[in-house]
């Protein structure tokens, strides 16, 4: 039997990687990509909680974990569109060419 404290250490430790990624890295495709895992950890947190709360009937757990990750492919759609355009004009999917476009 899965425990409600195992899901959140799962949670936490997938957050952690997510936030050690988008801080460390310099590639805009991997810092979405760890953008993305610390949005999968507060879905895993999202339903871990809706699945042992004491009316797992409602669903407001999916809901919310529904919600985030519909915000999530938006969110990844324009910031990958906006990739793509630096990526054309520089040549390189590194974000210090960004910095460069300012006014």
């Amino acid at each position: 039997m899965i425990t409600l404290p195992a899901i959140l250490a799962l949670s936490a430790a997938l957050f952690a990687t997510g936030l050690g990624i988008a801080l460390i890295r310099r590639n805009a495709i991997l810092i979405f990509i760890g953008i993305e895992l610390m949005f999968g950890a507060g879905v895993l947190n999202f339903v871990a909680f809706w699945r042992f709360s004491p009316d797992p009937e409602a669903l407001t757990g999916i809901l919310f974990a529904m919600f985030t990750i519909a915000i999530a492919a938006a969110e990844i759609s324009v910031g990958l569109a906006l990739v793509i355009l630096i990526y054309r004009h520089h040549q390189t999917p590194e974000l210090d060419a960004a910095n460069r476009l300012r006014g």
